[in-house]
């Protein structure tokens, strides 16, 4: 497809009058075993996770990375991984007391850990909720035991329906995470798992599309999956079923109860700031003259070693305006209600201008609906979204 944006230019010349408002995300890589469709920063534990030494470490890597965020308010905490619900409520409460001595949160901040369904983490989620954590994200991935056994899950059907019990006696926001055109998988079989999830009557659901990713066991060793029109009969049926459950389809993946958004989610998609600390933590900062990301070291052991000699940044760089439009749209366009024009300036210095030959043949071929207010993209734009957004890919110099 034909990318019409102008060439990418280098940052300079980029003018933000406010700053976007600032997440921390923190990473914890361990899993009891890698899943053969992962391609996060994960690492199937070996021996004991060095719980003490890795929490130290993030202190560190926190201390080392203020000047950069110095004075700005954090309203949102996001523990990731890999399996944060490995590390003990102990851990996890040290973590958040030393980040509230370190940054201003706000008063109502969004702390989130990820956890998984089985019984020596659902043990744990009291704990996490009077540690100070106050949205419990768990990965179900399905209520079938058949397809949990495909997609490599220790857990299965019945320790997953415990845990949501368990997670909803403790927290009144929890998020269980889905996904669907799994292998093998009918269209009985995945509104059975959408039954499933409405019956747990959390706050919010994610439902992703599986796909096969490079440097998997999946990629490797390719499944069956549905092919694309099953695919896209089941994705319809998963989006039916949850909005007549009475879920709002707020972005992609993302399906809420009215109010219960992903705060720190959100962020992201509008562009916000966030600071990743942690082994293969990504971070996107910015200041009133540029916008930069930067990456922290992949492997734990040698994470743990860089930020010990006060080097837990791998890789940082500025990024130019061009390449800012395009992640700006990546993001926001995610979003059903689209962005207002407004927040692309306020974002990344650019003007809309920039992206004009792009949104107006997004507009021409259906994908958007845009006024001189808003850009939202359509019902086929949503359905197309890697098509949408390939239109603002920057043109390099050949």
């Amino acid at each position: 497809m034909t990318a019409i944006v102008a060439a990418a230019a280098p940052a300079t010349g980029v003018r933000l009058e406010r700053l976007p408002p600032l997440a921390l995300y923190v990473h914890i890589p361990w899993c009891v075993r890698k899943c053969p469709y992962c391609d996060f920063n994960s690492h199937q534990v070996r021996g004991d996770v060095p719980e003490a030494a890795y929490a130290d470490a993030l202190v560190s890597d926190l201390e080392q990375s203020l000047p950069e965020v110095w004075g700005r308010r954090v309203g949102s905490v996001f523990f990731g991984g890999g399996t944060p619900s490995l590390f003990s409520a102990g851990a996890i409460g040290a973590l958040i007391s030393a980040f509230r001595a370190r940054l201003p949160l706000e008063p109502d901040c969004e702390v989130t850990l990820e956890a998984n369904p089985g019984t020596f983490e659902a043990e744990k989620f009291r704990g996490y909720r009077d540690a100070g954590v106050t949205r419990l994200s768990i990965g179900v991935q399905s209520f079938d035991p058949r397809h949990l056994r495909a997609l490599g899950r220790i857990h299965d059907d019945i320790e997953a329906r415990r845990a949501i019990a368990i997670a909803r006696e403790h927290f009144g926001n929890v998020n269980l995470d889905l996904m669907y055109a799994l292998p093998g998988q009918t269209l009985e079989e995945a509104r059975a798992d959408v039954q499933s999830a409405l019956a747990a009557d959390v706050a919010h659901l994610s439902f992703y599309q599986l796909t096969i990713e490079p440097n998997t066991h999946f990629y490797r060793h390719p499944p069956v999956l549905p092919d694309e029109d099953a695919s896209a009969a089941i994705q319809d049926a998963v989006g039916e079923a949850l909005e007549r459950g009475g879920y709002g389809h707020y972005e992609t993946s993302a399906w809420a109860r009215p109010g219960r958004e992903c705060r720190h989610n959100l962020n992201y998609w509008r562009f916000g700031d966030y600071l990743g600390i942690g082994a293969g933590a990504h971070s996107k900062l910015s200041f009133p003259d540029r916008v930069a990301r930067s990456a922290r070291w992949k492997q734990p052991r040698e994470y743990l070693e860089r930020v010990s000699e006060g080097r837990p940044v791998q890789e940082s760089h500025e990024v130019g305006r061009a390449d800012l439009v395009f992640e700006f749209m990546m993001n926001a366009l995610r979003l059903t209600e689209g962005f207002p024009v407004s927040l692309l300036a306020e974002r990344t210095g650019a003007q809309i201008a920039l992206a004009e030959k792009a949104l107006a043949l997004a507009e021409a071929r259906g994908l958007i609906v845009r006024s001189h207010e808003r850009i939202t993209p359509s019902a086929l734009g949503r359905r197309f979204l890697n098509d949408l957004l390939q239109l603002f890919l920057p043109v390099r110099p050949s």
